[in-house]
């Protein structure tokens, strides 16, 4: 009998553990993505230490229960994927939400490295992952830094890019298929605000570097395709630096039928600025709120609506710039140095808003059309008002002498006078149809869009020079202004364009992919119809399959907007025609593994043949054309890519390119004047009478764009015993550009900009992971995903970088330039976290 007791008390009590145990449950549930946010299927979900276990459905869900009032871990496992484990600590009947993102392994990453055909086979393209765009230490931040990587510059202060020896004008940017413009009377990369393109909005991003397909724009160089994100749960971030802050918000409803995505920004360089060398009260700001909410209505028909507001505000109030610059010749050396005292200010106003809705229908598995309506409106005021007294000649650096950093022996003094009161307003209305027909071997894509731009343009800008004691230009009898600009104009422009083209596949035999297609634009200003074909090939070779051999051709003609039709005094030519080119590029991708990591490498060789040529000049970001087409142009050069991981699971690239790109233009020359010995003389004088002439025919000249190597560097490291700590390092190397002085054909490409260099480099810590904060439900921080903090060094060699120059006479009429310089060294310091 004790012994039944015993046993009845003891099954009892079993019984009791096990009711008390099912009693104290909570649930767990979510989704498992990868680092591209798609949803995983079949990932494993298990409780550690036991067998209790679920597998994630099609759209990646999961829901476990787990047992409450102790602390457990869910681990997650796929093949391909690395191994998460996560801790909770959750009271009875509590209900966990949670987003699990899972990094591709090694292995995983060598079969995408093989196998993104899409990458490999499209000439051009380059795919980048948005996520580094917070992460690169770069002045300016944004997409855009990542793109300097590959295709070089010459400006920490802007957000844009040249292209294989095109200017900022002849760069094409989508947002969701939706065309993106930005401001056009920027001068300096000081005045520039956001990029339109929000990084943690952002989920692809597809740049094409030439050789791009008919379905994209009718633009010369380059087109950055950027597809924001779809939300599949709650999530969002926010980060601050001294320099930038934000936060973004995404999520979905509980039917997953409509979801948002919001994002807020605000910048200011005034920290930045406050390095430059004319010193004084800067005060730039620029915010944007960007939203992307979209509806699916059913399974075939679709809503999305992209919007955005920005604006820019930029303040100086000169107080004194002191400029330097060594001249070292057989015959002269100095250091010369330009004082500059100013009085006035200036203030700056850019508003940009747009407002794009689609409608998709998806007809079925093969047909998908898509129709789509924006509005785009650019409103920008400039106005300034200032004076300066400067004093120019040889700068003392002995610094044993008490007039030391001053200027000692002067050459020339003056005062200048700078106004203006620009207007410009720009509107532009587009609604297009694009469709897409799959059959398996043909992939057929066409789009039709008209267009209708309304521009409003007030130019009002005068400058007056008073040197030693007269102005200039000298007139005995009158004053007159040193330049003059004024215009008016108004332009109502129409344009229709479209495009069709063929995706053809020929089998996995053959392994041969063709991309042909043909675009038409007629613009009703200046009455022209323009057709332009292209033609993409890509081949792998069935003995190695690590080989894509790529071949691509066609016409890329780029019709005049707005800023190609203004000349240098300001009046505008109606009559420009659209610039024209053929453009050939050859190219290879090779996958093989580096130091048993896997890499990828790709070379690219390429031609542009341009003519109808509208001749430009480049000051800072400002581009001034001729307002004619009355040059042809070229560029080639090769560009060559490695991708690899240098450490393990951490991505890291190199660039490097050589070019050159020249230009003739019409008729340009200039004479030189013999007096009656046959000396040359610059011009009659009372001593020097004009007796010949002789003709000097320019030719071929460098491009304001043309250089000659291209450097490009993202690097990633961490701690070898902890990667919560980590490095990125980025540099930047271009050789000399020409620089350009305005007005004359003698000393065009007088001048040369030295090489650039440019090394940033941050630190960043991981402060908080999901894997902590999940330990407690009290902890204030669990719902955070992960927390970083980041020390970035800019321009860490403090390397004087020059971006223009300012030309200066002395007293005997001789002329000095002396440089513009970029920021020196400057640290910032960013914070992250993400929910």
């Amino acid at each position: 009998m004790p012994a039944t007791r015993t046993l009845f008390v003891a099954f009892c009590m079993l019984i009791s553990s096990m009711l008390q145990a099912q009693q104290k449950a909570a649930v767990v549930s979510g989704k498992v993505v990868d680092a591209a946010e798609r949803p995983l299927a079949k990932v494993t979900v298990t409780v550690s230490g036991s067998q209790t276990g679920v597998l994630t459905s099609d759209s990646g869900s999961f829901s476990i229960k787990v047992p409450a009032g102790k602390a457990i871990a869910l681990t997650f496992s796929s093949t391909g994927f690395h191994t998460v484990q996560r801790s909770f600590y959750l009271s009875e009947n509590e209900h966990e939400k949670v987003v699990i993102r899972l990094e591709s392994s090694s292995k995983m990453l060598q079969e995408v490295i093989v196998k993104d055909d899409r990458e490999r086979t499209e000439t051009g393209l380059i795919r980048l992952n948005p996520k580094h765009a917070l992460t690169i230490p770069s002045a300016t931040g944004g997409v855009e830094s990542l793109i300097k990587i590959f295709v070089g510059s010459n400006n920490e202060l802007t957000s844009q890019y040249t292209v294989r020896g095109g200017n900022y004008d002849e760069n094409l940017v989508y947002v969701n298929d939706f065309e993106i413009f930005r401001p056009y009377l920027v001068r300096s990369g000081q005045q520039e605000g956001l990029s339109f393109i929000n990084p943690e909005l952002t989920g692809g991003l597809s740049f094409y570097n030439g050789g791009f397909q008919a379905k994209y724009g009718d633009k010369m160089s380059s087109v950055l395709d950027i597809q924001y994100k779809k939300p599949k749960s709650f999530a969002g971030s926010a980060y601050i630096s001294l320099l930038e802050q934000g936060f973004h918000v995404e999520g979905v409803s509980r039917n997953e039928k409509f979801s948002y995505l919001v994002g807020v920004r605000n910048r200011s360089n005034r920290n930045l600025l406050g390095t430059q060398e004319t010193k004084g009260n800067y005060i730039p700001s620029s915010s944007d709120i960007q939203a992307l909410f979209t509806y699916q209505i059913n399974s075939k028909w679709q809503l999305e609506l992209l919007g955005n507001l920005s604006g820019t505000k930029f303040t100086l109030i000169p107080e004194e710039a002191k400029l330097t610059s060594s001249v070292l010749s057989p015959l002269f050396s100095a250091n010369l140095g330009l004082d500059i005292y100013f009085d006035g200010k200036e203030q700056d106003r850019y508003l940009t808003n747009m407002l794009g809705l689609s409608v998709v229908r998806q007809v079925n598995k093969k047909l998908k059309l898509k129709w789509m309506l924006s509005r785009f409106e650019n409103r920008e005021q400039e106005a300034y008002d200032i004076t300066g007294a400067y004093l120019f000649g040889e700068r003392s650096f002995d610094k044993s002498q008490p007039d030391f950093g001053s200027i000692i022996n002067p050459l020339g003094a003056g005062v200048f006078i700078n106004h203006a009161r620009n207007t410009l307003a720009i509107e532009n209305w587009n609604i297009s149809h694009k469709g897409g027909w799959d059959n398996k071997k043909h992939f057929v894509q066409w789009g039709v869009s008209a267009e209708k731009t309304l521009i409003t343009d007030r130019l009002s800008e005068w400058e007056a020079q008073d040197s030693a004691g007269y102005t200039l230009p000298y007139q005995a009898a009158q004053l007159q202004l040193y330049t003059v600009r004024k215009s008016a104009t108004d332009l109502d422009v129409n344009k229709l364009s479209g495009y069709i083209q063929d995706n053809i596949s020929f089998g996995a035999a053959s392994h041969i992919t063709v991309q042909g297609g043909i675009r038409f634009n007629y613009n009703e200003l200046n009455k022209e119809f323009l057709l332009s074909p292209r033609l993409q090939m890509s081949w792998m070779p069935d003995t190695d399959k690590d080989w894509v051999l790529r071949l691509a051709a066609g016409a890329y003609d780029q019709p005049p907007f707005y800023r190609e039709l203004r000349k240098y005094n300001g009046s505008v030519n109606t009559a420009v025609k659209a610039q024209r080119s053929w453009q050939v590029v050859a190219g290879a991708d090779h996958n093989f593994t580096l130091w048993e990591r896997p890499s990828r490498m790709t070379i690219e060789t390429y031609y542009k043949h341009l003519n109808h040529v509208d001749p430009y000049d480049i000051d800072n970001v400002r581009i001034r054309y001729f307002g004619d087409n009355s040059a042809k142009a070229y560029a080639t050069g090769i560009e060559l890519r490695l991708f690899s991981e240098l450490v393990k699971d951490a991505e890291s690239w190199v660039s490097i390119g050589l070019m050159r790109s020249m230009e003739k233009i019409n008729d340009f020359h200039y004479y030189r004047y013999k007096n009656a010995g046959g000396e040359l003389i610059t011009a009659q004088t009372d001593d020097q009478v004009i007796a010949d002439s002789v003709r000097f025919d320019k030719g071929w000249m460098r491009r304001p764009t043309d250089r000659l190597v291209t450097f490009g560097m993202f690097f990633q490291d961490y701690l070898s015993t902890n990667k919560n700590f980590k490095v990125h390092l980025n540099m930047i190397y271009g050789s000399n550009m020409p620089y350009n002085i305005p007005g004359s054909v003698r000393y065009r490409n007088g001048l040369i900009i030295d090489p650039y260099m440019r090394v940033d480099i941050g630190f960043s810590a991981l402060l908080l992971s999901s894997d902590k904060s999940n330990r407690r439900s009290h902890n204030p921080f669990r719902k955070f995903d992960n927390i970083w903090a980041s020390l970035e060094v800019f321009n860490l060699l403090d390397r004087d970088n020059t971006i223009s120059y300012m030309l200066i006479k002395d007293f005997s009429n001789a002329v000095y330039a002396i440089p513009n310089r970029l920021t020196p060294r400057l640290f910032n310091f960013k914070m992250l976290a993400r929910f």
